[in-house]
């Protein structure tokens, strides 16, 4: 995957987390389920030990009360192509 459609994929799925931050009732139900869902596509996106550190944050804060509001994913994007400065490359 090139690296702008990493963050594309990674800004829907921290507004999915988002939405369920706002709907009130029904946000903590669909944390039951986003939470794994999220900690998995963080892996699939992001290889290695750093993917599934990343994964076992974003499982954690997806399943937290009240922590939808941080955006796991663009964060990992952040940390991957600035400050870890890595080339894109498939992630196959």
């Amino acid at each position: 995957m090139k690296k702008y459609q990493i963050l594309f994929l990674g800004l829907l799925f921290d507004a999915l987390g988002f939405v369920s931050f706002i709907i009130p009732g029904v946000g903590e139900f669909s944390d039951i389920i986003w939470a794994p869902v999220s900690g998995w596509l963080m892996t699939k996106l992001y290889k290695g030990k750093e993917g599934r550190i990343a994964g076992v944050i974003t499982f954690v804060e997806e399943a937290l009360p009240g922590f939808d509001i941080i955006p796991s994913f663009t964060l990992m994007w952040i940390y991957t192509y600035f400050i870890k400065k890595e080339k894109p490359k498939d992630n196959a």
